[in-house]
């Protein structure tokens, strides 16, 4: 085992070109997905974020901080380990530990459970290699860390495999503890890893229930089963305790066109990357680029390389010739056949969205990495039992060791063919400089800022961009917003809510004032400094800067590559904290075209956050309409406080609303039930609103949806 880490870590280091202590320093990838995990790194590092707690970043959605309670974390746990490393060795550094260790324990574990089957150590460390640089997850790299942690699938597929068939399982024995300790691991690991994982562990007690019914695999598995769901509820509840805008829609938007496009396609098991080494097996995959309408951004990654589709080949072949004869099927062919039944596109998971409204795990093309699992473990058992044989047959000492050394040598050629055709080209030295650089240019910013501002000082980023998972403003890409965040230690930063947030509301509202006012606004509200990126501004930043210098705010401090500016504010001495200068719509809304009504397709919300102390009192004003005659309900906090009649022509309403401390939530709905005024999506409707206006405190608020 210990050859084996010291093989997988040679591969990992010279694939990365690792070589050097400074090059650790040096992510593998700086944008993208890949900030929001340094983010989450970062948060945990500063004590942020841990299980069982509310997950609030204090340094974010200044100045309140950003409250992620309602989004969910995958691998929780692997993030505060993560977090407490970087304190130690830097958030960049820890990431690429992160990276290293994915594939080195996933090595292990393949390993482990290949020798489990019987499996001969040189077949066992060909396919521990193969799986721990498998393709799917190998290239998904630091944007899809979490996924690449995928010790636990074979694991799990073994643990299954205990309780469909074992007859020594015991809930008191070492097998027993195995199989609840692989249920608590994958409980709190990725959903998607425990949600396959519950599927295959119901199917292990439906095989024991319709056959041997043996006692205590049925307590194992219903154990493990409660177990990974309790691990599951731990890491996920602050979705449940913490989260305080119980109004506001989910921060993660998926629908069932979704759970098409990104389910497995069968035909991408076997398709090599457009960016293969080899340009004959690339040609396929550019083919495939150029050919389909249907793939998404994960679209080769459920390619199995060449071994796997080897593997897959004998088993379905062995699987047809057992059915044709009559015959045992092998065990791994039923976990292989769930998985493709499920995860194909027009599968179960499709049945399962489309009547269920299950769309959560949309992406069920990253269910192949079980599939990998399989095949390989099924290659690895069958080129072990072959070899075995021969050996079995020799009865000289002689000729014995050479079929042994025969073994070895077929098994590490299988490996290296395998690895060549599995491993993406390396990024290069080149690569590796860009992201270096712009890192320093980033460090170097952050500094100068914390120069001149002082500890705990808030900037102000612009353009104004929630999290996650938004639309690119201008040319800047979603999660750039974090570069000054990550590389800062005491300043705080707009950027962080959680998108359809009413706390947030006022940055939206701000980002839309003249400049000389949003100074004015913020400099009342004690930002230090307003950054932007000149990526997320259509003149780059030119405009803004003019505005800037004819009210005096001169003192701007640049970045190195000139994306990121930062201009001094003047704050003032007692600042007073923001209030928003509209509803935020929440859950119910269809969604529509700047300067439409807002359409709910049955009971809806709004949600406004008070950031004072104590009550205050707001006069608020709808412009309503419905489809035909109905009579409109409308709730603050659970408190009944208008019914009015509504049509098809729009229609006033007033009312004066107290606004406790924190979030207030307002309810509407109607007595009738919403019709579907054509096939088209989003033609479901209740009511409209045209237009809101409010009065805070005796600000009155501009009107506008």
């Amino acid at each position: 085992m210990a050859l084996l880490v010291l093989v997988t870590t040679f591969v990992w280091v010279a694939h990365y070109d690792r070589w050097t202590l400074a090059s650790w320093s040096v992510p593998t990838d700086y944008r993208g997905d890949s900030l929001e995990i340094f983010a989450r790194i970062q948060a945990a590092a500063e004590g942020d974020t841990a299980p069982l707690r509310p997950q609030m970043i204090s340094r974010l959605d200044a100045p309140f901080g950003a409250n992620w309670s309602a989004y969910p974390s995958s691998d929780l746990p692997l993030v505060c380990v993560l977090g407490w490393l970087a304190r130690v060795v830097g958030v960049f550094a820890a990431a690429n530990l992160a990276l290293l260790f994915a594939t080195v324990s996933a090595a292990l574990a393949f390993y482990g459970c290949a020798r489990w089957l019987r499996a001969r150590w040189e077949w066992a460390f060909a396919g521990a290699l193969l799986f721990a640089f498998t393709f799917q997850t190998f290239s998904r790299g630091l944007p899809h860390l979490f996924l690449v942690f995928a010790w636990t699938v074979p694991l799990a597929l073994l643990c299954c495999g205990l309780v469909a068939a074992s007859r020594r399982l015991r809930l008191r024995g070492w097998s027993g503890f195995f199989c609840i300790g692989v249920a608590l691991a994958v409980g709190v690991g990725n959903p998607y890893t425990l949600f396959l994982f519950l599927q295959l562990l119901g199917w292990a007690l439906v095989a024991q229930w319709v056959g041997p019914r043996r006692r205590a695999n049925m307590w194992v598995g219903m154990v493990a089963m409660a177990v990974a769901v309790a691990g599951f509820l731990a890491v996920a509840s602050p979705m449940w305790l913490y989260a305080p805008d119980k109004a506001a829609a989910s921060p993660l938007v998926r629908n069932y066109g979704g759970t098409e496009r990104y389910a497995l396609k069968p035909l991408e098991l076997f398709l090599p990357p457009a960016t293969h080494r080899s340009e004959a097996l690339a040609f396929f995959g550019h083919r495939y680029v150029r050919w389909s309408d249907w793939r998404n951004g994960e679209a080769f990654a459920p390619y199995l390389g060449v071994v796997g589709i080897v593997g897959f080949s004998w088993l379905a072949a062995t699987t047809v010739h057992a059915i044709l004869q009559r015959r045992r099927v092998p065990g791994v062919a039923l976990p292989a056949g769930w998985v493709l039944a499920f995860s194909s596109v027009g599968g179960v998971t499709n049945i399962m969205a489309f009547f269920t409204g299950l769309v959560v795990f949309r992406a069920t093309n990253r269910f192949s990495i079980f599939l990998s699992a399989v095949v390989l473990l099924f290659f690895v058992s069958r080129m072990s039992r072959w070899w075995r044989e021969r050996l079995v047959a020799q009865t000289g000492t002689w000729s014995r060791g050479w079929w042994r050394a025969g073994s070895v040598v077929g098994a590490a050629l299988v490996a290296l063919a395998g690895l060549i055709d599995q491993l993406p080209r390396a990024p290069g030295r080149a690569k590796q400089e860009r992201i270096a650089k712009r890192l320093a240019a980033d460090r170097e910013l952050s500094a100068k800022l914390e120069n001149v501002l002082p500890a705990g000082a808030m900037v102000f980023q612009l353009p104004v961009m929630m999290f996650p998972e938004v639309t690119p403003a201008a040319q800047l890409s979603d999660y750039e917003h974090f570069r000054p965040y990550l590389t800062t230690r005491a300043l705080r930063f707009s950027y962080g809510a959680l998108k359809g947030r009413s706390r947030s509301r006022w940055q939206r509202d701000a980002e839309m004032l003249p400049t000389d006012e949003l100074v004015r606004r913020l400099e009342l509200y004690g930002f230090a400094a307003l950054y932007f990126n000149r990526h997320g501004l259509p003149d780059h930043g030119k405009k803004l800067l003019r505005e800037l210098a004819v009210i005096g705010r001169t003192h701007r401090i640049e970045g190195a590559l000139g994306e990121q500016v930062a201009v001094l504010l003047e704050p003032a001495a007692q600042p007073k904290l923001p209030l928003a200068r509209t509803l935020t719509f929440g859950r119910g809304w269809n969604s529509s075209p700047p300067g439409e009504p807002r359409w709910a397709y049955g009971p809806a919300t709004f949600s406004y956050y008070n950031p004072l102390a104590q009550p205050t009192q707001m006069n608020l004003r709808m412009v309503v309409s419905g489809v035909g005659n109905r009579r409109l309900r409308m709730r603050v906090n659970n408190e009944e406080k208008l019914t009015a009649a509504i049509g098809e022509s729009p229609r006033d309403v007033r009312m004066l609303v107290t606004l406790r401390p924190g979030f207030n939530r307002i309810d509407l709905d109607t007595l009738e039930p919403a019709q579907r005024v054509s096939q088209e999506r989003g033609q479901l409707r209740t009511f409209a609103v045209h237009e809101t206006a409010i009065q805070v405190e005796g600000v009155v608020v501009a009107a506008g949806l």
